[in-house]
């Protein structure tokens, strides 16, 4: 296979890279066994990379009344209505690890309304999706709604925030052109 650029970007060399940004580098390929090309292609600008990731981890990190695999199905759902191939191949191995479903990632990804998920878990993406396309039609009947089917304020705000900040990621992802790395498609998929 030929080498392809991870960005259209220049991409810094790890040792190039301030002490703490190159420690958190290193600390995910430790945990992954590789590093994922977003943290390659956001380092060449240290302060963006430290806020981006910081937010993250806040968003995606935390315990709540969304499960770390809900958190990972709004990122799916809004990528894939937002064309992130990036985001999709990456968030979809996670999704697929978390919710231990292989099929899961690429039913949510093409079209979560048929995916084999709760009508609670629908109500959520419609939300996401309409944070994601629509956010200035977001009305009290939504919020009503998401209620209805137990959500919490903190709840709410966890899914618009999630599908608001992956808008963001998914348009440098597209922006940058960025290339998953291979190691994503396989993840989650065989028995280990």
């Amino acid at each position: 296979m030929p080498d392809i650029p991870i960005s259209r970007f220049p991409v810094p060399e790890l040792d190039q890279l301030p002490e703490d940004v190159r420690e958190r580098i290193l600390q995910v390929q430790q945990k992954t066994g590789f590093v994922p090309n977003v943290f390659l292609a956001l380092s060449r600008r240290p302060d963006e990379f430290r806020a981006f990731f910081a937010y993250h981890d806040a968003l995606m990190e935390k315990e709540g009344g969304l499960t770390k695999g809900e958190r990972e199905m709004i990122v799916v759902a809004t990528s894939g209505l937002n064309q992130c191939t990036y985001c999709v191949v990456a968030h979809g191995a996670i999704l697929r690890i978390r919710e231990k479903n292989p099929l899961l990632a690429e039913q949510i990804a093409s079209n979560y309304r048929k995916a084999d998920i709760t009508p609670r878990q629908k109500i959520m993406l419609d939300f996401a999706a309409k944070v994601s396309q629509r956010a200035y039609e977001v009305g009290d009947s939504d919020i009503q709604l998401l209620h209805q089917h137990g959500f919490s304020d903190e709840d709410i705000w966890d899914i618009a925030a999630i599908s608001a900040f992956f808008g963001l990621s998914n348009r440098m992802a597209n922006v940058t052109d960025m290339r998953p790395n291979d190691e994503f498609y396989l993840l989650g998929r065989l028995p280990r």
